[in-house]
């Protein structure tokens, strides 16, 4: 067994999983910063799968998909800020309603395509590996080429945009008046920043991010669709927005190790003597990322010094009672 190649395989493996992670966390994480935790997230993420895939199937064309999928979970984060910044309603329970009416939404809708699968024309799209070095024999080259390399574009996009979203959290003007928002909306709305406009947006814009980011798991890892899809990975996002801080940065880092700890027991299973350990058996490896979660949640609230995210985060704003 070419052991370097099999671990190039898993990092490989291990990046295109934690796709539908880091936009999700990107998504969340901009919601947070506007000073509302959405526990709607795997709510989201099914519907903009659902809504995507079903226009993939029926249209063949993946610009259409990619809308419906930001469209499609960008009506449940509407309906979830509708809730939460006007009607100042509860946000944990609305975000726990929304997850409960996206997943009926999604699997009703996704059934009507259950027994089909991702196109041709959009497979072969996300077949493309614009970075991809071929058939390298160098040792070096191929190990890189294999892990890092070989790649679809939706992966380096991603990439990109928690970059960009670093660089306007923390260097603009509107990324100033975000952070401003989610610490204290009070003193923002007193120096002139539309408090709602910046909620909404953002709540919006996160939502649609979840969206694109449940797209992923049908359209291009499993290539079909199935009844709860996400399996879960809303609630890893959730997560993963503390694990990584609140900063995109790190979100890249956070949704690798995740992606990483999602499929690592399939990887062990190629080595007999490992896999025979009980702690390294298939069903139990399973439950690796949830353990963390727990972990991460535990550390961060145990630590009296450590940030825990935007002040007003969970408290909805009436701007009367500034």
């Amino acid at each position: 067994m070419d052991t370097s190649f099999v671990i190039a395989t898993f990092i490989a493996s291990a990046i295109a999983y934690s796709v539908s992670l880091l936009l999700g966390t990107l998504g969340e994480l901009l919601t947070e910063r506007a000073g509302h935790v959405n526990l709607g997230v795997e709510g989201m993420m099914l519907m903009g799968g659902a809504c995507g895939y079903v226009t993939a199937v029926k249209t063949d064309n993946l610009l259409l998909a990619l809308f419906a999928a930001a469209a499609g979970a960008a009506l449940g984060a509407l309906l979830y800020a509708i809730l939460t910044v006007t009607l100042r309603a509860n946000q944990n329970v609305s975000g726990l309603a929304l997850t409960t009416f996206g997943a009926g939404l999604a699997n009703t809708l996704g059934s009507t395509v259950a027994k089909s699968n991702t196109p041709d024309h959009i497979t072969a799209f996300f077949s493309f590996h614009p970075f991809s070095l071929g058939d390298v024999q160098n040792p070096i080259l191929r190990f890189l080429n294999v892990s890092l390399l070989s790649h679809d574009v939706f992966v380096y996009a991603s990439i990109l945009l928690a970059v960009f979203l670093s660089w306007f959290l923390f260097k603009t003007k509107e990324g100033l008046s975000l952070r401003m928002v989610g610490e204290n909306p009070a003193a923002a709305d007193a120096s002139g920043v539309n408090v709602t406009r910046i909620k909404y947006m953002y709540i919006l814009i996160g939502g649609m991010l979840c969206g694109l980011g449940g797209l992923y798991i049908p359209l291009v890892l499993q290539r079909t669709w199935h009844a709860d899809i996400t399996a879960g990975k809303g609630w890893i996002v959730v997560a993963l927005v503390i694990f990584v801080r609140w900063h995109p940065i790190k979100a890249i880092g956070g949704a690798f190790v995740f992606g990483a700890l999602s499929i690592v027991g399939m990887t062990i299973q190629q080595f007999t003597q490992i896999s025979s350990l009980v702690i390294f058996n298939q069903y139990i490896m399973v439950m690796y990322p949830y353990v963390l979660t727990i972990i991460v949640l535990v550390i961060t609230y145990a630590r009296k010094k450590a940030w825990r995210g935007p002040s007003s985060v969970g408290n909805s704003y009436f701007r009367e009672e500034r």
